[in-house]
């Protein structure tokens, strides 16, 4: 029988000790069975470790051989379960998430502040980037958890993507500039004769934008191009056109004219995504619990997003 931990617990309490009842006590065991476990020890070794001669209990050959290994085992033993029940307990570790620009600078921002306060010993890493990078890092394991803007012909067999927001997209243009349509809502038509601000190609915005004007016959005026989410809305801010955007990325750009579109509108479903096969680590597992806690609070989306 391979020797086990507890034995080498109950060996290294009577080197101790140098006394089996005094060992036993201090274990909180009963005499015959740390006895019981001594002789199974030194009967899988094929050796005594103890000398038994008048009351005097002193190592063997063997025994000492033994003695340091015995303490570095269950040292790392101990070492092992304080490691484990810090990362459970999340008083360390880390998690790697990502998101898209507009959720880096609309949504993110609020729920990794609340994380940080609750779990200010988890380590985290944020990587900005589009959907179809940041799917990619799930399936390259460099990211715990994503969230991304759910595609049209669905998202990869070995991710599970849960649907978790609705969201508007909207037309932003520059606040004390002319508004881009006279009445309460843009038709998208509107745009062929509007300088429009356009994001670099492989945005997924860039397509999704390009799409719907190409599903009403419009062809779009760029004034400027190839930008990312926050040179795109600075763009706008400086009344170079108007963009396409996301309704959150207006909440927190007073110098921005939020015009809704005209029904039936576009709307995109951001989904929070891990490995479909993959177990959470307790911090990625927190993690998700406060982005679903955070979007469900009173006032914490803006107009135009919904709780799917």
């Amino acid at each position: 029988m391979p020797m086990q931990l507890q034995q080498l617990r109950y060996f290294l309490a009577v080197v101790e000790t140098r006394h089996f009842t005094q060992a036993a006590d201090l274990l909180g065991v009963a005499q015959p069975t740390l006895s019981k476990q001594i002789h199974t020890l030194e009967a899988s070794l094929g050796a005594p470790l103890f000398d038994r001669v008048r009351g005097a209990v002193t190592l063997t050959a063997a025994g000492e051989t033994l003695l340091p290994m015995a303490q570095r085992m269950i040292a790392d033993a101990d070492a092992a379960v304080g490691a484990v029940r810090d990362v459970v307990g999340l008083r360390r570790g880390e998690v790697r998430v990502g998101a898209t620009p507009s959720l880096c600078s609309s949504l993110v921002p609020a729920v990794l502040r609340t994380y940080g306060r609750a779990h200010p010993e988890i380590h985290l890493h944020v990587t900005e980037g589009s959907s179809p990078d940041l799917s990619a890092g799930l399936l390259e394991h460099t990211l715990d958890l994503a969230l991304i803007v759910e595609p049209g012909q669905g998202t990869d067999p070995a991710l599970l993507a849960e649907p978790i927001l609705g969201e508007s997209l909207v037309v932003a243009s520059r606040l004390a500039g002319p508004p881009p349509t006279i009445s309460p809502h843009l038709e998208l038509t509107e745009l062929a004769h509007t300088p429009m601000v356009m994001f670099r190609p492989g945005y997924d915005l860039r397509e999704v934008t390009l799409a719907a004007c190409r599903a009403v016959g419009v062809t779009p005026r760029f004034a400027v191009e190839g930008g990312e989410m926050d040179a795109v809305l600075a763009f706008v801010e400086a009344g170079l056109g108007v963009a396409l955007v996301p309704s959150m990325v207006l909440a927190n750009r007073p110098l921005l004219r939020s015009t809704p579109l005209a029904a039936p509108g576009l709307r995109r479903t951001i989904a929070l995504a891990h490995r479909r096969r993959a177990v959470l680590t307790h911090a990625a597992a927190a993690l998700r619990d406060v982005i679903l806690t955070h979007i469900s609070l009173p006032g914490a989306l803006p107009s135009g997003v919904a709780v799917l």
